[in-house]
């Protein structure tokens, strides 16, 4: 979204911030293209959700054949599984901020947003000006439904710092489809523009708000 060179090397708690805005199968099902600074190294899953391009190319010869989007159930067992050990080691280590984003990263990439919401709230009981992982917890918070919370996470991270630039990318996304509120999201997203005129997917944001305007004459 941004510049390299406007983010932090790393986040409070020492791990690596690499921006990730992610527009998965997902995201696209429940409304809502979330992005946020990627918290430690979240895991590949072989069973991740059907892609786009795999859903096309499902049963043309010479083309690869779709993957099986696993059920909840099947994800529940896969983030059961890979956070195991790392419960294990937590559990001697209870404050260890690394092993919580990574245990909530796991949960994120299953789709268990409860967990992982709840694994990115003990870190920030540690570290709570992380900003990085209070924007990943409200995106959790949305996704689990919890709108108002969500964005109530977001005010604090801008608080912190008014040109944080996943928090103010979210806040609009969260006012726009959560809250059906194209006006904040707008300025959310001018916000977004005005204090980062340099990003790599401004045009991206620019066509975000064409369309919240187009929703809001709409609704008139």
């Amino acid at each position: 979204m941004a510049s390299n060179s406007s983010l932090p090397a790393k986040t409070a708690c020492g791990l690596p911030a690499s921006q990730v805005y992610t527009f998965a199968a997902f995201a696209l099902l429940v409304g809502l293209a979330i992005g946020y600074y990627g918290i430690g190294a979240k895991p590949s899953l072989a069973a991740a959700p059907t892609r786009a391009h795999d859903a096309m190319t499902a049963g043309t010869p010479g083309m690869p054949a779709a993957h099986p989007i696993p059920t909840m159930e099947q994800m529940k067992a896969m983030a059961a599984a890979k956070t195991a050990p790392l419960l294990d080691k937590l559990n001697g280590d209870p404050k260890n901020t690394t092993l919580l984003n990574q245990i909530a990263g796991t949960y994120d990439a299953t789709h268990q947003f409860k967990d992982a919401a709840e694994s990115f709230r003990r870190s920030l009981e540690v570290n709570p000006n992380d900003n990085a992982v209070r924007t990943a917890m409200a995106s959790d918070l949305y996704y689990s439904g919890d709108t108002d919370a969500a964005l109530a996470e977001l005010q604090k991270v801008l608080k912190n710092d008014p040109k944080d630039v996943n928090a103010l990318f979210n806040l609009g996304m969260i006012r726009f489809k959560g809250k059906n509120d194209p006006p904040g999201a707008i300025a959310a997203w001018r916000d977004l523009l005005k204090a980062h005129p340099d990003l790599d997917r401004r045009s991206t944001v620019e066509k975000m708000i064409e369309e919240a305007q187009k929703s809001t004459s709409v609704q008139k």
